[in-house]
């Protein structure tokens, strides 16, 4: 790996632990997921898991099963960008587990062009949707805490 890959990965590897730290604001509790969007090295968006706005923070139903109209990290991001003056096109999307199918679909049509995840998840058709789109994608391990 040259110098300028190993800066890169350095920098996912910092962004990656920036959306682990952003998904402790989710109230879920089945699992926390944590997303930013980053252009030009600046972070414009984020988001997690979570209930759309005005909506009570509970995202699992009594027998712990998550809630239909829970919006995923990524999607949150996206959505506030939309409500930005700001657009995503050519922006890295770091996640801390991979896209579902739904969140890959998003992720496209945002002009996102890399996702850096930090945990595979067991379905994969949302990371081959995104590999199909030509978006670079790329699992970096989560360092020790």
């Amino acid at each position: 790996m040259n110098t300028k890959d190993l800066k890169q990965l350095e920098l996912d590897k910092r962004y990656l632990r920036m959306a682990r730290i952003w998904a402790e604001n989710s109230y879920c509790q089945r699992r926390q997921v944590g997303a930013l969007i980053v252009k030009d090295k600046m972070i414009i968006s984020d988001g997690y898991n979570g209930t759309p706005a005005g909506f009570e923070n509970v995202c699992e139903d009594e027998t712990g099963v998550t809630k239909p109209y829970v919006l995923h990290a990524e999607a949150n991001a996206i959505t506030k960008i939309a409500r930005s003056g700001n657009n995503s096109d050519g922006a890295t999307l770091y996640v801390t587990a991979s896209p579902c199918i739904e969140c890959a679909k998003l992720i496209i049509q945002a002009g996102i062009k890399r996702v850096i995840y930090g945990e595979h998840y067991r379905l994969t058709d949302g990371i081959d949707l995104l590999k199909r789109a030509g978006i670079e994608v790329l699992y970096v391990e989560a360092a020790a805490q």
